[in-house]
């Protein structure tokens, strides 16, 4: 399947409200859609909240996500986005960003849908 992400790093989980409803009015659908937080609880919380979804073992694969369990949260979360299409080098920055409190909203571009 050809796909890419979409990322969009924003300040806090109420711009990440605002940047999910944005990707759902450009007509992404809530399976397409992820949110990531340094704490698991926000990113638990905004994923309830706006009915997206998180980086699961679908989207990581089962070894991955079980050697998640094993590595520092930093680790998992650069995982987790590289499972998502970001280059390793994409998923340090965006986990650099997290570190500070910043939010990363996610969306999956399949080939069928794009229109660039």
């Amino acid at each position: 399947m050809d796909e890419k992400v979409f990322v969009r790093v924003v300040d806090n989980g109420a711009r990440a409200m605002e940047e999910i409803h944005a990707l759902h009015r450009q007509g992404h659908v809530a399976e397409d859609i992820f949110v990531l937080a340094h704490d698991k609880s926000q990113t638990e919380y905004l994923a309830g909240a706006a009915n997206v979804n998180t980086v699961t073992m679908e989207e990581e694969g089962m070894i991955q996500s079980i050697a998640n369990m094993f590595r520092s949260r930093g680790d998992e979360l650069r995982a987790k986005l590289e499972s998502m299409g970001c280059t390793p080098q994409e998923a340090r920055v965006y986990e650099a960003e997290m570190d500070r409190g910043k939010v990363v909203v996610m969306a999956r571009v399949r080939a069928a849908n794009r229109m660039m």
